[in-house]
């Protein structure tokens, strides 16, 4: 947890840092079963930026997460039963689309994402250079990421093949650290993939035409719980992935409008 004084001064940075005046922005939190860390996680976004709205997704938590993060001043919308990291965070961007938001942020609720990074991940969509910005584990020089071997090798596997299909070089397709823009924020409402998503949202954005960049960023190990991905899942998870890559190109998709 940081200081208070370290808090102040991440904020004055970060207002200092970006041009946000009038730019209308939600944080969206997807959570199952968060309720040890849901309100650090609250309380640490609005250290960074305390014009930003919160909501909290709930994803059919047997636990106080709703609650808890209710409490602690963010918006909640409760899921009547768990719909899975997909459902949820297209929830929140069906929020997002609905209440006129500029920009959307996705922030996991286990703590594992540092807003103190969201600096990074709102600059290019405040200089018009990307619909979504990804922070990603590997865009930089050295990364700090300790997952399994599998798990390592599943990544570097997905980000090969998806580099070849959007023909840029990807290098964290499984981050869930994002930023969108309103062009992005509308197609994530519209569709999103569900089960493990953000493989083939990646996918969806360059097959949709929108512009996607990777900013380096680190991430922190889970603040409470624990990964839902085990052995087997990891293997279930490259397999059906990998065939719904395939499937998708052969999926007609059509370009989203753009807003009048």
């Amino acid at each position: 947890m940081r200081s208070i004084p370290e808090s102040l001064a991440t904020t004055q940075q970060f207002s200092s840092r970006l041009d946000l005046v009038g730019v209308k922005r939600v944080a969206i939190v997807p959570a199952y079963n968060e309720a040890a860390c849901i309100a650090s996680v609250i309380d640490e976004i609005r250290s960074v930026d305390p014009d930003v709205e919160i909501v909290v997704i709930d994803d059919g938590s047997t636990d106080a997460t709703g609650p808890v993060a209710a409490r602690n001043g963010a918006e909640v919308v409760r899921l009547p039963y768990n719909l899975g990291i997909g459902g949820a965070v297209q929830t929140g961007y069906q929020y997002a689309r609905a209440h006129g938001f500029d920009i959307a942020i996705q922030i996991d609720g286990d703590g594992q994402h540092d807003p103190a990074e969201l600096p990074k991940l709102l600059e290019p969509i405040l200089r018009h250079e990307a619909d979504l910005v990804v922070g990603s584990r590997f865009a930089g020089s050295t990364s700090g990421y300790r997952g399994s071997i599998l798990r390592r090798v599943g990544i570097q596997i997905f980000a090969h093949v998806v580099s070849l299909i959007a023909r840029q070089r990807v290098t964290d397709t499984t981050s869930g650290f994002r930023a969108a823009n309103r062009r992005a924020i509308r197609l994530f409402a519209a569709d999103y993939p569900h089960d493990y998503p953000e493989v083939e949202a990646t996918v969806l954005v360059h097959r949709h035409k929108l512009t996607m960049v990777e900013v380096p960023v680190a991430m922190r190990t889970r603040a409470s719980g624990r990964s839902s991905i085990n052995a087997f899942r990891s293997v279930y998870y490259m397999v059906k992935v990998m065939l719904a890559l395939f499937v998708g190109l052969f999926r007609r998709y059509a370009t989203p409008l753009h807003e009048e």
